[in-house]
């Protein structure tokens, strides 16, 4: 008998059909003796649709009330299962995020996970129940309703994984492993058995769909076993194991393990910055101020006494990011402020890189010789990223896949 949780996404419970196949996998579970956490995204498509009800309203809405709207989703979903296996005949119970204890900081629509309370889940596992959580939410010690920002749900299942000391934190999606790249893209593309924490959260952090970076995060510190496996598939088979072990020996196929893409990627640039002390300061400050990450930054050498500088934003951030930075920019005499959102973050990956040289040299040449531009370029031991066009972003993975022989099994 294991105590396992499992999360579901939003492709895995769509509708009622797909809830009820939810369900006998659960069933399946708990007929073996297995206890069981059950945590649960919303509907697909449903956080987007209550995010554009909020916006018809207001541009940019009240984060407290975004929160309020956006929480709604899961908690259908998770009463909707739980109705699902009761009438089976499992004894089930359902959880807001407020009701099972989890408390997070105060910062809405992205909040962190400081501490869940485990008395209520404890006993009703002890009771035999199957206990279904609402994803991606969770309360303030004042009482306030938060969300965890997007994929929050896979957070939330591995900190109950940790915080129960589970066996395994078992991810469904509509994927049946990680991939060497998005199958959707390259149909080449083989799934992983095992992939190391270090690979994954570089994958994550780099716009891999499969699973949340924080949730990668959280499950290296903590330990927590992870296993991402296919809802759709009624032998979704062992799906993709994420490990600790480090891989101890490469072949050439093995140097990159994965290519990831993220085409959520936007970009500003304020031209004419006066090329002093503090530039990059004030204008990453006041991005920061709003909670609004930033990802890769490049600035120019100086020429008559200024410089350009560049960043990128997520997607959902771009137009306060660039509202934002107009401001800074008007305050410093910046010549010109301009965004673009025709960019993708193309991204190579392998622990493999750190013991073989010049897999950057392969990449820039292979996107050369399709005449794919690079506008930008950031590096680390075990990946190598580039902004390009998002035209080409799609012909972009296939190339560096055939380049890197990711579709032969080493």
């Amino acid at each position: 008998m294991s105590l396992l949780v499992q999360k579901f996404g939003g492709s895995s419970v769509a509708n009622l059909e797909r809830i009820r196949n939810v369900a006998n996998k659960i069933k399946k579970f708990k007929d073996k003796g297995d206890d069981l956490i059950i945590v649960l995204s919303a509907m697909s498509g449903e956080t987007d649709r209550l995010l554009n009800l909020a916006k018809s309203i207001d541009q940019f809405p009240n984060q407290r009330e975004m929160d309020v709207i956006l929480s709604t989703g899961e908690q259908v979903t998770v009463a909707l299962l739980s109705m699902t296996l009761n009438a089976m005949g499992i004894k089930a119970k359902s959880y807001t995020g407020t009701q099972a204890g989890i408390l997070t900081n105060n910062v809405h629509t992205k909040a962190k996970i400081q501490s869940i309370a485990e008395d209520r889940i404890r006993k009703d596992l002890d009771d035999g129940y199957v206990v279904v959580v609402a994803g991606f939410q969770g309360v303030t010690i004042d009482g306030e309703i938060t969300t965890l920002g997007r994929g929050g749900s896979d957070t939330t299942a591995v900190a109950l994984a940790a915080q129960f000391k589970a066996d395994e934190c078992q991810i469904y999606t509509d994927v049946d492993g990680v991939y060497t790249t998005d199958p959707r893209i390259e149909k080449k593309a083989r799934k992983l058995d095992t992939i190391t924490f270090e690979e994954m959260l570089e994958l994550a952090s780099l716009g891999s769909k499969v699973l949340q970076i924080r949730s990668v995060e959280l499950a290296g510190k903590y330990n927590v076993p992870l296993r991402v496996l296919s809802s759709l598939l009624e032998e979704p088979g062992n799906g993709t194991l994420i490990t600790f072990e480090e891989k101890e020996h490469y072949v050439e196929s093995e140097i990159i393990t994965g290519i990831a893409l993220n085409r959520d990627e936007t970009q500003i640039t304020v031209l004419g910055v006066p090329d002093t002390p503090g530039i990059a300061f004030n204008i990453l400050d006041a991005i920061g101020q709003e909670n609004i990450d930033v990802d890769l930054i490049v600035q120019n050498i100086s020429e008559d006494g200024t410089t350009d500088f560049t960043f990128t934003v997520n997607a959902p951030d771009y137009d306060r990011a660039l509202m934002i930075t107009q401001k800074v920019a008007d305050s410093m005499n910046a010549r010109q402020v301009f965004g673009r959102t025709d960019i993708a973050k193309l991204s190579i990956v392998g622990v493999g890189m750190r013991s073989n040289s010049g897999v950057a040299s392969r990449m820039f040449h292979a996107l050369a010789q399709e005449k794919i531009n690079i506008l930008m370029i950031s590096t680390s031991e075990i990946k190598v990223s580039v902004i390009i066009e998002s035209k080409y972003a799609e012909l972009a993975v296939r190339v560096l896949h055939d380049e890197f022989n990711l579709h032969i099994e080493p």
